[in-house]
């Protein structure tokens, strides 16, 4: 066992030089942002993990640990630091424990000024081409299929999701399927969830690295939108979410709303079970607005090294994962 985790061990620190030199031939600039925060994005899909600043000197606050560098990272991009990376370890709680998840991981995040979400899947392809091996599975190969939601939800579902914009047929058609829909109360991102997760997501090809674009409008998220879908895609590798990517919304009235949104919901929904509500910062809105076109990836190594390594678990390549010393 031991000499394993050291095996994995070196296949980090060899991943991890590729990637820094992959990026550093590329001119970006990497940066190393704080792990705690006074304010957060709000995103009421992840619970947050709090602590306590306390000084004798200085009012005691509330301070959180990041579920993404973003926060950070885009102030950076607004005050003209161009393309920019970071290896960062992230948090985020109520997490499973195991196979794919763990509280704490490590998040390769990536932003390409003066670019979009197509420019960023050819990068994407560029940095796995120089992590494979001859040993590595051919579901990890360049180059990646690619798939809209709506062309995935139509073939593996049989649900034309152009067709059902409003929540009452999205409904009807997810009773057709055989789930069960509260009669009011839902909206249409948690009924498409359902839909999702049970018929589109555990069917999706594994042949090859799989880019599963054009996000419905309704799923609320800092992406642009383009009609009824938003500029965006997530990566699977092996049938496992690899990475999430936005052509980045820029304009501040969107972001404002999205904020005003997102965060009325996100305290609905702690205030019942009692977790942190993360304070947010009223002129982020304003300070992200001034970001050149830009486009960012969040990649998760934890994964994509147990994928490069052809293990079948998290537990295999983390030192000290929390299932074991919980354990």
């Amino acid at each position: 066992m031991m000499e394993a985790m050291r095996e994995a061990a070196r296949f980090r620190s060899a991943m991890m030089r590729k990637i820094r030199s992959f990026f550093d031939e590329r001119s970006y600039l990497e940066v190393d942002t704080p792990v705690l925060s006074p304010t957060l994005i709000p995103e009421s899909t992840i619970e947050n993990f709090a602590t306590r600043f306390e000084n004798p000197f200085l009012p005691s606050r509330e301070l959180y640990l990041v579920p993404s560098p973003e926060v950070y990272m885009k102030r950076l991009i607004a005050d003209g630091w161009g393309s920019i990376y970071q290896i960062s370890h992230c948090f985020r709680n109520s997490e499973q424990l195991g196979k794919n998840h763990n509280i704490e991981f490590t998040m390769l995040e990536y932003y390409t000024t003066e670019a979009d979400e197509q420019d960023s899947i050819a990068i994407t392809e560029e940095l796995f081409a120089a992590l494979i091996t001859e040993d590595t599975p051919d579901h990890l190969r360049p180059p990646f299929a690619r798939l809209s939601v709506e062309e995935a939800t139509w073939t593996l579902a049989g649900v034309d999701l152009e067709r059902h914009q409003r929540q009452s047929t999205l409904a009807g058609e997810a009773r057709r399927l055989g789930l069960t829909v509260p009669d009011e109360g839902e909206t249409w991102e948690e009924t498409f969830n359902r839909i999702f997760l049970t018929f589109v997501e555990p069917h999706l090809s594994q042949e090859r690295p799989l880019v599963l674009e054009r996000y419905p409008a309704q799923i609320e998220c800092l992406a642009t939108e383009e009609g009824a879908w938003r500029r965006r895609w997530e990566l699977y590798g092996g049938g496992v979410e690899l990475a999430n990517c936005y052509d980045e919304e820029r304009r501040q009235q969107k972001i404002e709303h999205y904020y005003r949104d997102e965060y009325a919901r996100l305290v609905a929904k702690r205030s019942l079970s009692g977790m942190p509500i993360p304070d947010i910062d009223p002129d982020f809105a304003r300070i992200i607005s001034q970001m050149p076109p830009v486009s960012g990836v969040a990649m998760g190594l934890d994964r994509l090294q147990m994928l490069l390594m052809g293990r079948g678990s998290l537990e295999e390549v983390m030192l000290f994962p929390l299932s074991h010393t919980l354990g």
